[in-house]
């Protein structure tokens, strides 16, 4: 049955607690923005079984998977869904390479249009930007080498283009040491040369190209992608959408383009994507078998191939479309995780082997269980205290801080019984950061240096505003902590303040950072003296 708006307010207000308390007009407005939904069932309806997907659920908890969104669907019915506070239904999320399989599809709506075909060689497109010399394997590059990623450079050449200002430019510029078609190189900068040329035969971004062909048959809202100092939307990273968003678009995909009996995408173009195209390279060391690798069963035209005869599009830190072609089932999954192949083991151990060809019985106890763990899904903030001595003392004083790359000239603190402001100043605004004591606090900032990229590439050159949660708590009598989650991004920050007497002391470290196993990150450590 599918959702009437009725049924998507009253699913929001069940999980207000997850959207940190979102106000009914905002709901309101969603529900009018978002105006069909994908049918909803029950698992067991479907053919899975609920205590499946609470070990599912279970194991990447106890694994300690960071995930933000997950949605199973099967038989084209969405069958168990939940946001871990405070991301929620409504939210875009960002997908990071997820965007190149709709940059992929993009390239083949234009081929279905007759504006291209894969065979075309890459020097035809633009004339203007190729460099003196045009080697013999650069003569030969076709669109289906960069769809492929299989371009031929030796060496990624993605830093090197979204440092330049034409990115065009600075990618024909990129030697290619291999034939095109016969070497394995993941290339980001060759998906955004597939935006480039969607662009430059419809004059439109890929966004705006996919809107009314892809977006709008398919009720999606509410997209953003990012663009490169020319005005070409990224192409290999970039996109925002919702959770729902990503399972209507694998939706789509496992009815091989079909959508609500319409065929919008060629079948043909869908068998060609998401099928074998070239082989990776395996690891120097391998970790396990390369039967078991979900990175060595080959690549299409910028979607992977998977274990099971499955196939996906994935995002760095584990944004997720997975196409599960034999048992008619997609799963999405929102997160920020450093081990992707782990949290794909576990979609193959636990939802795999779950789906039924036929209804099972139902189980009330078991579906009660699922839909109350999903609706109480949250990342839990910080708790060590919420006070201190120190929180009196220093209130209401500016800090005056000593030079530093960021801009930033002052910070100041108010504590309230359940909330903490910090507030901090450059030249010309303040930033405000308000964080709940021991719980989220929803709101925005613009403060320099946030929110935390993976890749700089695309980034405004003014000044952003994001959404964030923000969490307070005491580490000690001395050190306030800040926890900042961005999220619309797959991101979090950590400011930890360190008051001594008439000074405090300020360090970032953010997601990426601490990931990796750092303690601060690449912006200064701040020091700030009470003005006088």
């Amino acid at each position: 049955m599918t959702p009437t708006r009725r049924d998507f307010l009253r699913q929001l207000g069940f999980t207000t607690a997850g959207l940190g308390g979102l106000a009914l007009a905002e709901r309101t407005l969603l529900a009018d923005q978002i105006t069909t939904l994908l049918a909803r069932s029950t698992p067991e309806t479907q053919g899975v079984a609920s205590t499946a997907i609470l070990e599912f659920l279970k194991a990447m908890e106890e694994t300690k998977h960071e995930l933000h969104s997950f949605m199973m669907l099967r038989h084209g019915n969405v069958i168990a869904e939940g946001w871990w506070a405070p991301y929620g239904p409504d939210l875009k999320h960002t997908m990071y390479s997820m965007s190149k399989s709709f940059t992929s599809t993009a390239v083949g709506f234009a081929v279905a249009e007759g504006k291209l075909s894969v065979e075309d060689k890459v020097t035809s497109f633009f004339p203007n930007d190729l460099p003196e010399t045009i080697s013999d394997n650069f003569a030969i590059l076709k669109v289906k080498h960069l769809l492929t990623m299989s371009v031929g450079n030796e060496k990624e050449p993605t830093g090197a283009v979204v440092a330049s200002e034409n990115w065009v430019r600075t990618f024909l510029a990129q030697p290619i040491t291999h034939e095109p078609g016969t070497v394995f190189l993941y290339n980001s900068a060759a998906t955004y040369m597939c935006s480039a040329i969607v662009q430059k035969l419809t004059g439109q971004t890929v966004l705006d190209y996919l809107t009314p062909r892809l977006f709008a048959p398919l009720k999606i809202n509410g997209m953003t992608w990012e663009s490169c100092p020319m005005g070409i939307n990224t192409g290999g990273w970039g996109l925002s959408i919702q959770t729902e968003g990503l399972a209507k678009f694998g939706q789509l995909y496992l009815q091989k383009g079909k959508w609500n009996g319409k065929q919008i995408l060629p079948a043909s173009w869908v068998e060609e994507a998401t099928t074998f195209k070239i082989q990776q390279t395996a690891p120097a060391k391998p970790t396990r078998p390369d039967a078991q690798n979900d990175w060595l069963q080959g690549y299409g035209y910028q979607f992977w191939r998977c274990q099971h005869k499955a196939f996906r599009g994935d995002g760095a830190f584990g944004q997720f479309t997975i196409v599960m072609p034999e048992q008619d089932a997609v799963v999405i999954m929102t997160s920020e995780t450093k081990d992707m192949q782990g949290q794909l083991d576990l979609v193959w151990k636990h939802l795999l082997p779950a789906m039924s060809d036929q209804p099972l019985p139902q189980d009330a106890t078991a579906s009660a269980n699922l839909k109350k763990t999903l609706a109480s899904l949250a990342l839990a903030p910080l708790k060590v205290s919420s006070t201190s001595p120190t929180a009196a003392r220093v209130a209401g004083k500016t800090f005056k801080i000593a030079a530093n790359d960021l801009g930033l000239t002052g910070v100041d603190f108010e504590f309230a019984p359940e909330t903490c402001e910090v507030t901090f100043q450059d030249a010309n605004n303040a930033h405000p950061l308000v964080c709940g004591l021991h719980k989220w606090h929803l709101s925005e900032t613009s403060l320099p240096g946030t929110p935390p990229r993976l890749i700089s590439g695309g980034k405004p050159k003014t000044r952003i505003t994001s959404k964030v949660a923000g969490s307070a708590t005491w580490r000690n009598a001395s050190t306030l902590e800040l926890t900042l989650r961005y999220y619309e991004t797959p991101h979090h920050d950590t400011a930890t303040f360190v008051f001594t007497e008439n000074k405090v002391s300020v360090t970032f470290v953010n997601s990426l950072a601490s990931m990796a196993g750092k303690t601060s990150d690449s912006r200064p450590v701040l020091t700030g003296i009470v003005a006088s």
